[in-house]
């Protein structure tokens, strides 16, 4: 089995991994509202900036 003839850093190794993304955007459904919005981000629905199901702002008028 073939193995590295020098111990690979960890800069190096991590600066290859940067370039693999996961492409693919989850996206979760608000139990309070029922709007699509990607997940761990806070979204904007009739005024209301909800987060984790909870009205976290109002737009004032």
């Amino acid at each position: 089995m073939p193995n590295p003839k020098r111990k690979l850093s960890k800069s190096r190794r991590d600066k290859r991994r940067t370039h693999i993304k996961d492409t693919a955007k989850t996206i979760g459904i608000d139990k309070e509202t029922g709007e699509a919005h990607l997940w761990h981000r806070a979204h904007w629905y009739e005024g209301k900036l909800y987060y984790k199901g909870k009205v976290v702002m109002e737009k004032a008028s």
